[in-house]
């Protein structure tokens, strides 16, 4: 394991991320970014011989429906509720003279 990130990659994700980053912190990525990797290492140890892999943590089913119109547009309640009507329109006053 041990992975080593040099100086010049925590440059280049400062530079990706347009961080500008001290000394100490640069310093603190670098460790950061060598713990990640080694994480990924030990993962990567495991036997997943036989797992499906997954996109999600639950099961998840697309949702398609039939795209049915149930209960029309409505169009002709709620142009009831207009003070004023023109057509099938609501008629408002001028605003831009």
């Amino acid at each position: 394991m041990a992975n080593k990130i040099s100086d010049e990659t925590i440059e280049y994700v400062g530079i990706l991320a347009k961080l500008e980053l001290s000394d100490e912190e640069k310093e603190e990525a670098k460790a950061d970014m060598e713990k990640m990797l080694d994480y990924i290492d030990t993962l990567n140890e495991l036997d997943t011989t036989g797992i499906e892999p997954m996109s999600h943590v639950f099961p998840v089913n697309n949702v398609f429906r039939e795209d049915v119109v149930t209960n029309g547009d409505g169009r002709e309640e709620t142009l009831e509720n207009a003070p004023q009507r023109k057509e099938d329109s609501f008629e408002v006053p001028r605003t831009i003279g």
